[in-house]
């Protein structure tokens, strides 16, 4: 059957003509093969096989939790495992009513709406969603003005999955409409080392299991950032190494893109040093660090502070941000003494001339 030109995403149990003969795609094609995240899975599996079994759609869904943990992908196994289309868009797309109309009048019943960075909907499209979320209808006005006539429209039965990073921003009422809301969690470090060596396989890229280790060791927790790195040390294998990822060839690699042992890059080295050397560690206003680094404050705080903060290399207090001792140790100072004069410039310590083991204190 020819594909709707209007569709912007097609999932099926089983693999369309036209994917035939394409790259193995570094997405897991099942539910079952996607790594990572079991409760989260456990629970999604539940609910699509009760709603194959009643033959309704599935609820409406949120996922939330930091970028690159797989909410999309998420969605694309949920449409696959329920044998149903999904049309995919983001939030900042959909500027007005008309946009979400084309959306829901090409769906039909039980196929999936994905909506990327829903936190991010505005108002008017929000309002426009919830009696098509509830009541299967939309309201279309005809014409504007005074005497404008608004006609009421039915849409199929569908399942609305969102996804956010902020899950704090979505307004109440929209949050009390997902009747399936789950948190994505990091990756530790085995089952990113595990992603990693799938990854190689895909790209035909040898990669013994200590070499998959150290990527995995500095991907930050998220798979996304592991497959990227994964990427750029392939490339380095195939021309400064012998086309083999081992673990010297994986560090060699990362030292050269400035990813350090703790998954540190260049930006996060610059928040910390500036942090210590400029401000004496804190505490010092987030606008005021932006300024200094030449940053968006909304980027440092959304993209690299959590994930300093969860690694205990940043604090945040009422006051500003505050480099913690581990930040001082892992740029070889020792940190002050008195936690009382760490806001004051100069008093970020002497360079140490060896370097502990940052987790020992």
């Amino acid at each position: 059957m020819p594909v709707e030109p209007s569709r912007s995403e097609i999932t099926t149990p089983d693999a369309l003509t036209e994917e035939e003969g394409s790259e193995l795609s570094l997405r897991p094609q099942r539910l079952v093969e996607f790594i990572g995240q079991d409760k989260v899975k456990e629970s999604l599996q539940i609910a699509i096989d009760a709603a194959l079994s009643r033959r309704e759609p599935l609820d409406h869904t949120l996922f939330y939790g930091p970028p690159g943990l797989g909410k999309t992908t998420l969605a694309l196994l949920m449409a696959r495992e329920l044998g149903v289309n999904i049309k995919i868009t983001a939030a900042p797309v959909l500027e007005k009513p008309a946009d979400l109309v084309r959306e829901l009048t090409t769906l039909r019943e039980g196929d999936i709406l994905f909506i990327d960075e829903i936190h991010r909907l505005r108002p008017i499209i929000e309002e426009f969603l919830y009696p098509a979320m509830e009541d299967w209808r939309i309201d279309v006005r005809l014409s504007d003005g005074p005497h404008a006539q608004m006609i009421s429209m039915p849409v199929e039965k569908f399942t609305l999955i969102g996804a956010t990073t902020r899950y704090g921003l979505l307004t109440p009422p929209m949050r009390a409409r997902f009747g399936i809301v789950q948190r994505l969690h990091y990756y530790p470090v085995d089952a990113l080392a595990f992603i990693v060596e799938r990854t190689a396989e895909i790209l035909g890229v040898g990669c013994d299991k200590y070499g998959a280790m150290e990527i995995a060791r500095r991907s930050r927790g998220t798979p996304r950032v592991a497959n990227r790195l994964m990427r750029r040390v392939r490339d380095y294998a195939q021309v400064r190494a012998d086309g083999v990822i081992t673990r010297d060839v994986a560090d060699a690699a990362l030292v050269m893109l400035d990813v350090d042992e703790f998954g540190l890059d260049e930006m996060d080295t610059r928040v910390l040093r500036s942090l210590i050397e400029q401000f004496g560690g804190g505490p010092v206003g987030l606008n005021t660090l932006a300024v200094a680094l030449g940053e968006d404050a909304g980027t440092l705080e959304e993209v690299y502070e959590p994930f300093l903060i969860q690694n205990g290399f940043l604090m945040r207090t009422p006051r500003g941000r505050v480099a913690t001792a581990l930040a001082y140790r892992r740029f070889g100072y020792a940190p002050p003494v008195d936690g009382a004069t760490a806001g004051l410039p100069g008093n970020f310590g002497t360079p140490a001339n060896v370097q502990p083991n940052l987790f020992d204190a």
